[in-house]
Order: C-alpha cells, then sequence, then structure tokens
C-alpha cells in the first residue's frame, strides 16, 4: 500500500534522522509518521492533535500500514500533553499565529537538545522574525511544491544566533544555501509580491513606504546569488 504523502510532508521528513523520536504535532491523518516508520527514518513518533477524530484517524491508519506499536496518540493542544522524551518536534500546515503561540506555551522547547520541523502555510517573514528574537536559528531550509504552491521546510535548533536582515526574514540564508531548484520561482514571488505593495503604499502615501521599499530594494539585490544557486 502507497502511503499518501504530499510533497511539503515529504520534504518535512527528509529533515529527520533514522534515530529520531518524532513529535508530530497536529498529525491529522498521520502519515508522516506512519512514512518515517515504514521507511526507518524514524525511532518513534508521537502523534498529537487537539481533535479526537483526527486522532482515531491516525490510529487506525498506523494499524493499517503495520506501525501500531512505534507510534504513541495525544490529545493535545500543541505540545502541552507530549511527553518530552522527542528529539524532534514537526509542526505542519499551520500559520505563524499558530506555531507562535504553540512555541510560546512550551518554552522547554528552548533546549539544544530538541529540534524543530516547521512547514509554515502563512505569514512566514513573521515566523522567522520570532524564532530569531526567541534564539532559535534556522540551520536548514529548503522548498517544496504541491500543485502550484510552493512551500518552505525548515529546521530549526536553538542556540546562540544572529538576528537576520529585513530581506532575510523573506528569504533566508538557510534557504540560499538549500540550492533547491524551486528557488528561482519561490523568489520571483516574494519580489512581485512586495512590488505589488510598494506600490500600493506610494499611491497611498503610507509611512511605511520607504520601510518596504529597502526591502524591495535588498530583496532585488539577491538576484544574482538566488539565481547562481537555483541553477
Amino acid at each position: 500500500m502507497k502511503i499518501p504523502l504530499s510533497n511539503r510532508l515529504r520534504a518535512c521528513c527528509d529533515l529527520i534522522r533514522p534515530d529520531d523520536v518524532v513529535a508530530d504535532i497536529g498529525c491529522d491523518h498521520g502519515y508522516l509518521g506512519i512514512h518515517l516508520l515504514t521507511t526507518g527514518g524514524a525511532r518513534r513518533v508521537l502523534a498529537g492533535d487537539v481533535n479526537p477524530q483526527p486522532l482515531e484517524s491516525a490510529i487506525a491508519n498506523a494499524e493499517k500500514f503495520g506501525v501500531r506499536d512505534k507510534m504513541r496518540f495525544y490529545l493535545s493542544d500543541g505540545l502541552k500533553n507530549i511527553p518530552r522524551d522527542l528529539t524532534v518536534a514537526v509542526l505542519a500546515g499551520m500559520g505563524a499565529d499558530t506555531m507562535i503561540a504553540i512555541l510560546d506555551a512550551a518554552p522547554w522547547i528552548r533546549d539544544g537538545k530538541y529540534r524543530l520541523v516547521l512547514q509554515c502555510q502563512s505569514h512566514r517573514p513573521q515566523l522567522r522574525r520570532y524564532l530569531y528574537e526567541q534564539g532559535f536559528q534556522i540551520r536548514r531550509e529548503t522548498l517544496a511544491q504541491d500543485g502550484k504552491f510552493i512551500y518552505p521546510v525548515m529546521e530549526v535548533v536553538w542556540g546562540p544566533t544572529t538576528a537576520l536582515t529585513s530581506g532575510g526574514y523573506y528569504i533566508s540564508p538557510a534557504l540560499i544555501q538549500s540550492r533547491s531548484p524551486l528557488l528561482p520561482a519561490f523568489y520571483q514571488r516574494i519580489l512581485d509580491s512586495i512590488g505589488t505593495t510598494v506600490e500600493g503604499l506610494r499611491l497611498s502615501g503610507s509611512p511605511k513606504l520607504s520601510e518596504f521599499e529597502a526591502l524591495l530594494q535588498e530583496l532585488k539585490e539577491m538576484e544574482e546569488q538566488i539565481h547562481g544557486q537555483g541553477m
């Protein structure tokens, strides 16, 4: 049986190690954890969801694919009820506000023995800024495409860090270093979006115009590096 795993979740799995104990937060159908266990990509999975129905679906799927004995299931709001013997927590398919709330409610995760794998659906610059303000850093970041959408997926660790520039919160140094073939297209979408914002601010006479003009200029200065890495 083939596990119906999206490209964005597969990219999350690629950042997991075979000896990891993975906490899949907001596990939904459980396919991420099931894929890891059936491929030897993780040692054990702690699957959590805030709603009982998806959790029941994940349990049924784990039984169907023969990995029920390597998974534990928790009705949990974020990390609240998850045992702390994990090595990596995966938060995928959520917006930045939800991720930030989950991390704020679990201050114990700010520890070098844990890693985070984050696949954020919206407001990614705000998430990156939050991470760096809280003492995290993006160690690796890559891109995955499902349909017409391109999703960043990042591995985050706790430790000494230096804040990113404004442009770095949109295109992180780790993402540039990824050499992802999707990077030029992702970059162009961001550039177009910020360009549209600048035009709107210019027409409205907004006091934020200078801030976004500087951001746009910084992003434009990344072009040679972006296209060079993406080739």
